[in-house]
């Protein structure tokens, strides 16, 4: 975080005046370097090559797992005699993949509909679409553990009340954010609505999703009808699971890699049509996502996601932990350990790995050490927009899990939560490829802005008052704590050294 001396000096330099140029050395190296991005003459190296082979190993491993589980049940039980292997230590029971295929086909179906369907109404409605999210979704966490507590699964209603829970504390601590937060995630859907072929690339992606899903759900659906157990199947669903969550990630971080290079260039340029935009900047950046950049992409995709949410929630929690001293030394230890990680796995990434070709451990470190620099990490920090958009996301996968396991109660109840919790992950891979957009260009609007704030006057004066303006408060309110944190430690020295 960044300390007291820093928010004071960066209080002071904004204080004056709000409009202030950024030095001339920052200034200058992006009007040098902004006419060469993403340009095919430019060398960039193949960077974290350990990781994409990791994952191509991966996806052809897990890919031959999931044909050979979906197989054996397909229109014939036990079709590769999997089941002489377990017989007599695991329980034994009846069942065919296809008749748990259709439950995930509805998944993938309706998936891709909310996506789209959040994706055209986030052009028109996004303010109002996000508030739905934001506000619904604490109480359909609610309803859920209702019926898992009416339906006797009590482990999985209490985790729903948990997820309940956490959401609400999380809204509650946040509420002062949201309207800044949803000022710049309307400016970020104004970018991106204004780039429809960044939507057609996400249209793409989501089809290749579809293709992937329509292999894992193959599969998936053989492993609910074997007959290793609830315990057996529910191993294999996770790491199934897992495999998926990391496909997914990598997918909408080629989404997010694409777009943020895009976003970086209009604002750098002044415009999709100014003469000085690179040619063919989306085939160029697509081009680097899926070949030398590829990697990098694998490696952040494991951790970034889980490392930013726990960021979240213990945000959350310390904000509302009051005077309980003890708690507080937990918390902040967590905290710090947290945000030492977010150094080196952040969301941010992306952005530098689409405009420089950096590695990602690089990428991460540069943009968080730009934005400590310039004061811009208070800002970062303020903004809700990742957070939200993640709602509008699990709130997608619920709808999705809940319709799949419905349908799954009328005809097999007693796989419920397997079928309904597996769909729900598809809905969230799908309807977060449509989200990822959008917090693309709230990636590239932040380091576009720590980078050289005159870029984003240049393309909304309005919205950059409104951004310095709100940064000048945050950094002031640091400068304060930062005081007042100074004080009660002389105070306690004093009393130390009088006793």
């Amino acid at each position: 975080m960044t300390d007291s001396r820093t928010s004071s000096s960066d209080s002071s330099e904004f204080s004056g005046s709000l409009t202030v140029p950024p030095p001339n050395g920052v200034q200058s190296r992006i009007s040098a370097d902004g006419r060469h991005l993403l340009s095919p003459e430019v060398s960039r190296h193949w960077r974290d090559v350990f990781w994409l082979i990791l994952f191509v190993l991966h996806l052809v491993l897990v890919g031959l797992a999931l044909g050979v589980f979906g197989f054996n049940r397909f229109k014939m039980k036990d079709r590769l005699n999997i089941d002489k292997y377990t017989m007599g230590f695991l329980e034994n029971q009846s069942g065919l993949t296809e008749d748990y295929w259709p439950m995930y086909a509805l998944a993938a179906g309706l998936g891709t509909v909310l996506g789209c369907i959040w994706l055209s109404l986030l052009g028109s409605h996004a303010i109002g679409i996000m508030k739905i999210a934001v506000h619904i979704l604490t109480t359909y966490l609610a309803v859920i553990s209702v019926l898992c507590f009416w339906g006797k699964q009590f482990v999985w209603g209490v985790a729903f009340a948990i997820g309940a829970a956490l959401q609400f504390l999380y809204v509650v601590s946040v509420i002062d954010r949201l309207p800044f937060t949803m000022l710049v995630l309307q400016r970020a859907v104004k970018m991106v609505w204004n780039l429809r072929e960044v939507m057609g690339v996400t249209c793409v992606f989501m089809l290749v999703m579809l293709l992937w899903l329509a292999l894992w759900s193959f599969g998936v659906a053989g492993v609910v009808a074997l007959s290793f157990g609830d315990t057996g199947r529910w191993w294999l669903l996770v790491v199934f699971s897992v495999s998926l969550f990391w496909t997914g990630a990598v997918l909408c971080n080629i989404v997010n890699v694409i777009v943020s290079g895009m976003v970086f260039l209009v604002l750098i340029h002044g415009g999709r049509d100014a003469e000085s935009m690179p040619s063919k900047p989306l085939l160029n950046s697509l081009r680097y996502a899926l070949t030398k950049s590829f990697g990098s992409i694998c490696y952040g995709s494991l951790f970034t996601a889980a490392i930013r949410t726990l960021r979240w929630e213990i945000r959350g929690i310390r904000s509302k932990i009051g005077n309980n001293e003890c708690l507080l030394c937990l918390v902040d230890f967590l905290f710090h350990l947290v945000e030492t990680l977010v150094r080196f796995f952040n969301k941010y990434a992306y952005v530098q790995i689409a405009v420089y070709g950096k590695n990602f451990n690089h990428s991460a470190r540069d943009a968080w050490e730009l934005f400590q620099s310039t004061g811009v990490e208070a800002l970062v920090a303020y903004d809700c927009s990742g957070a939200v958009l993640l709602m509008g996301t699990i709130f997608g996968g619920l709808i999705v899990g809940t319709c799949s396991g419905v349908w799954t109660r009328i005809h097999h109840p007693n796989t419920v939560i397997m079928v309904g919790s597996t769909a729900m992950l598809m809905g969230m891979i799908l309807v977060g490829l449509a989200m990822v957009v959008i917090e693309s260009a709230v990636t590239s609007i932040y380091i576009c802005y720590a980078e050289d704030p005159l870029l984003i006057h240049r393309w909304d004066a309005e919205f950059f008052n409104q951004m310095s303006e709100t940064l000048h408060q945050r950094l002031q309110h640091r400068s304060a704590r930062a005081r007042e944190v100074l004080r009660r430690f002389d105070s306690q020295t004093q009393q130390t050294l009088s006793a």
